[in-house]
């Protein structure tokens, strides 16, 4: 189903921002605004919905600490600044600045994708992930892998692939092109929101994400990453997904 960009805008818009980033009373975006006083921060750090040792021994107490509180953290200061210099986008959300790049004033624009792009993806990699996550996929996201890409076992390894092949920073991805399945990688902190696509899951392959547990065992970290993937949540996005 080809997604209308009225229809995407809807999708994350105010009303359905907590769907789209999931349910947790832990968390809590805050990229929703109506009216900001100039110089007010908008975008805040959401919490992570569980402890930072919650993901061990996959993923690391002190990896997560840092990650969240200093990288992400990082992205929010960043993107404040580059919203407060023009108050008359404090009440755009972060996805509506994403994909609307090219009308931005062109001083904040590289900032805003990198920031905005950083916010947007951390917010939702932090809610993909859970201690009593892993296994393998359930509900309709598992049968439609199983019917476009022939088993999980075949997604996983062609998903780490494009991972462990990327070059430099980056994400891995597996979006919704006019509704079907196709995994994709990004570079930086780019989001496939900015490309008209809707992310349903996401693995951050910035050495920051990993490299104090695994070095540059990339392929390692990849394959850890399963053990904690909350498949609940990813069928909620995929769901989501199909209805626009």
């Amino acid at each position: 189903m080809i997604t209308t960009r009225r229809n995407f805008l809807y999708l994350l818009g105010a009303g359905t921002i907590v769907a789209f980033f999931g349910t947790s009373t832990r968390s809590s975006l805050a990229t929703s605004v109506t009216t900001t006083p100039t110089g007010v921060d908008v975008f805040k750090l959401p919490r992570l919905p569980y402890d930072y040792n919650a993901l061990e021994p996959h993923i690391d107490a002190t990896t997560m600490k840092f990650h969240h509180d200093k990288h992400h953290a990082a992205y929010i200061k960043n993107l404040n600044a580059a919203v407060n210099k023009h108050p008359e986008f404090q009440t755009k959300t972060v996805e509506e600045l994403l994909i609307s790049l090219d009308k931005l004033p062109k001083d904040i624009q590289t900032a805003v994708r990198n920031n905005g792009g950083g916010h947007l993806n951390h917010s939702m990699f932090w809610q993909i992930m859970s201690p009593k996550g892993g296994g393998k996929p359930t509900g309709a996201i598992a049968s439609t892998i199983k019917t476009q890409f022939g088993s999980f076992d075949t997604f996983k390894s062609q998903f780490n692939e494009a991972g462990t092949k990327l070059f430099g920073s980056g994400w891995v991805w597996l979006v919704t092109r006019n509704g079907k399945l196709e995994i994709i990688t990004t570079n930086n902190q780019d989001t496939p929101i900015s490309q008209g696509l809707y992310p349903i899951m996401g693995n951050d392959v910035w050495e920051h994400a990993y490299y104090l547990n695994y070095q540059n065992r990339r392929a390692d970290y990849l394959s850890a990453w399963w053990n904690v993937i909350n498949w609940t949540e990813v069928n909620h996005r995929f769901d989501k997904a199909l209805k626009y």
